[in-house]
Order: structure tokens, then C-alpha cells, then sequence
């Protein structure tokens, strides 16, 4: 059984409508079924917190790259050949 990550859901007849799932929907994430099984989720704009961009610098990077140094080393050795 799949976990829904919504806590609506519609059928894919439903989206024959979609100014309807929009007004439902509200703020919060559709997830869209298909015989019973999750196909994909409808995520209005306004469930999107817009992410500020911040920018890093070298130290800041490189502070980062140190601390998880261990976790990403198996990714670094593979950067190396290319």
C-alpha cells in the first residue's frame, strides 16, 4: 500500500474538472489516483513557500564540504575521473 503525502485525494475522472480541484484543494497538496494507486500530486502555488536565494561564499563552502566530508566522500571520488 502506498503512503499518501496529502491529505486529499482525487481519481484522474476528478481532473476533467480542474477549476473544482482547485477551489477544493485550497492551499494544501491533491495526491491523484489512478485505480487506487498514487500517479502523481496536484500542488497549487499558494502551498509553495517561496525559498529565498542566498548566496555562499568560498569560505562558506568550503566550511560545508569539511563538515560533510564523510558523507559525500564516495561522490567526490567519483568527481575525480571527470
Amino acid at each position: 500500500m502506498q503512503t499518501l503525502l496529502s491529505r486529499k485525494s482525487i481519481s484522474m475522472t476528478e481532473l476533467r474538472e480542474p477549476a473544482k480541484v482547485i477551489a477544493q484543494a485550497g492551499n494544501c497538496p491533491v495526491a491523484i489516483l489512478n485505480r487506487s494507486q498514487v500517479v502523481g500530486y496536484f500542488v497549487p502555488v499558494a502551498a509553495i513557500s517561496p525559498a529565498p536565494l542566498v548566496t555562499a561564499g568560498a569560505d562558506e563552502l568550503g566550511a560545508v564540504l569539511a563538515r560533510r566530508r564523510t558523507a559525500i566522500a564516495a561522490t567526490l571520488k567519483y568527481l575525480e575521473d571527470k
